[in-house]
């Protein structure tokens, strides 16, 4: 088995066919096949499935999917590993920023980052946190800033603060300065749809109070969950209560009684550690999200440490 094989494939999964990893790694595709049958012979199973909408791992392809992308990861540490043997921190450092958080924190973490760590490169990949817990489960991400309801093991945490859920809802439509959850579950809402762990918390608890809520719309995507609000057919539930940063034509935050809460943590995969790199972006990460929860005050936000 050679590495560059193992790349073949791990590039083949994440690209979802062989035309576009072979355009991606400037090979021919019947030699990237070549490759991927030899693999397959010498591990004596297969490892993908082959169908006209493109390709996708079988069970033990996506073994070794997982085992592989951790391997290479470490492979391709290894120089910055040992250049940073004198104590500076040096490398590459991929960390995700779920989408409520990101815009407000870039720009200030890039330039504190380029300022205490010069000789670290970072890549920053903003989406929502099921999304980011994702990455960190294959590898793809050395860290994540991101909302939590449920505390998984399968990952490194490091809970930072907690943060309540507000309701926002467009200028055309009249709501107090709080509603219980009866009351949100009646409302018309829009919310994102599965998988997202601030939709899954909000399904749990309208489960547990036996209510049924009112979903008219499930929009994906942070700004255009923004941009359904603004035509004024519905409401929505952040977990974040600052409206600055949402543009016109929105109102609120209305709080939700009883509160609702999700946690904001660094999350790291527990299946390796991190790069000297790594740590100290995530050590970086928390005195900058310290101060920013402890300076800014932002609503609802309640530092745990």
């Amino acid at each position: 088995m050679q590495f560059r094989q193992l790349r073949y494939f791990v590039k083949i999964v994440d690209a979802g066919s062989f035309s576009r990893a072979a355009a991606l790694i400037h090979i021919a595709q019947p030699a990237l096949s070549q490759q991927i049958a030899e693999l397959e012979g010498r591990l004596g199973v297969g490892l993908l499935q082959r169908s006209a909408r493109g390709v996708r791992p079988t069970a033990a392809g996506e073994i070794l999917y997982r085992e592989a992308s951790a391997i290479l990861k470490q492979l391709d540490q290894l120089a910055d590993i040992v250049r940073s043997s004198n104590g500076v921190a040096q490398g590459t450092v991929s960390l995700g920023l779920a989408s409520l958080l990101g815009p407000a924190m870039v720009g200030g973490f890039v330039e504190a980052c380029r300022s205490s760590l010069g000789k670290v490169n970072l890549k920053l990949a903003v989406s929502d946190s099921a999304a980011l817990r994702e990455k960190l489960g294959s590898q793809s991400l050395d860290l994540a800033l991101a909302f939590e309801d449920d505390l998984d093991s399968a990952f490194a945490r490091q809970p930072l603060y907690r943060q309540r859920l507000y309701l926002f809802y467009p200028q055309a439509m009249a709501i107090g300065s709080s509603v219980s959850l009866e009351e949100l579950a009646k409302l018309p809402l829009i919310l994102p749809s599965p998988p997202n762990l601030a939709r899954e918390s909000l399904d749990r608890t309208f489960s547990r109070a036996g209510l049924r809520p009112n979903l008219i719309a499930e929009v994906d995507d942070f700004t255009s969950i923004l941009s359904t609000l603004r035509t004024g057919i519905g409401t929505t539930v952040f977990p974040k209560g600052d409206l600055a940063e949402l543009g016109d034509g929105i109102c609120g935050p209305a709080l939700i009684e009883p509160p609702l809460h999700m946690t904001v943590s660094i999350l790291s995969s527990s299946n390796a550690p991190l790069s000297q790199a790594a740590e100290a972006v995530r050590q970086l990460l928390c005195t900058f999200i310290e101060r920013h929860v402890r300076d800014k005050r932002p609503p609802g936000a309640v530092w745990l440490n």
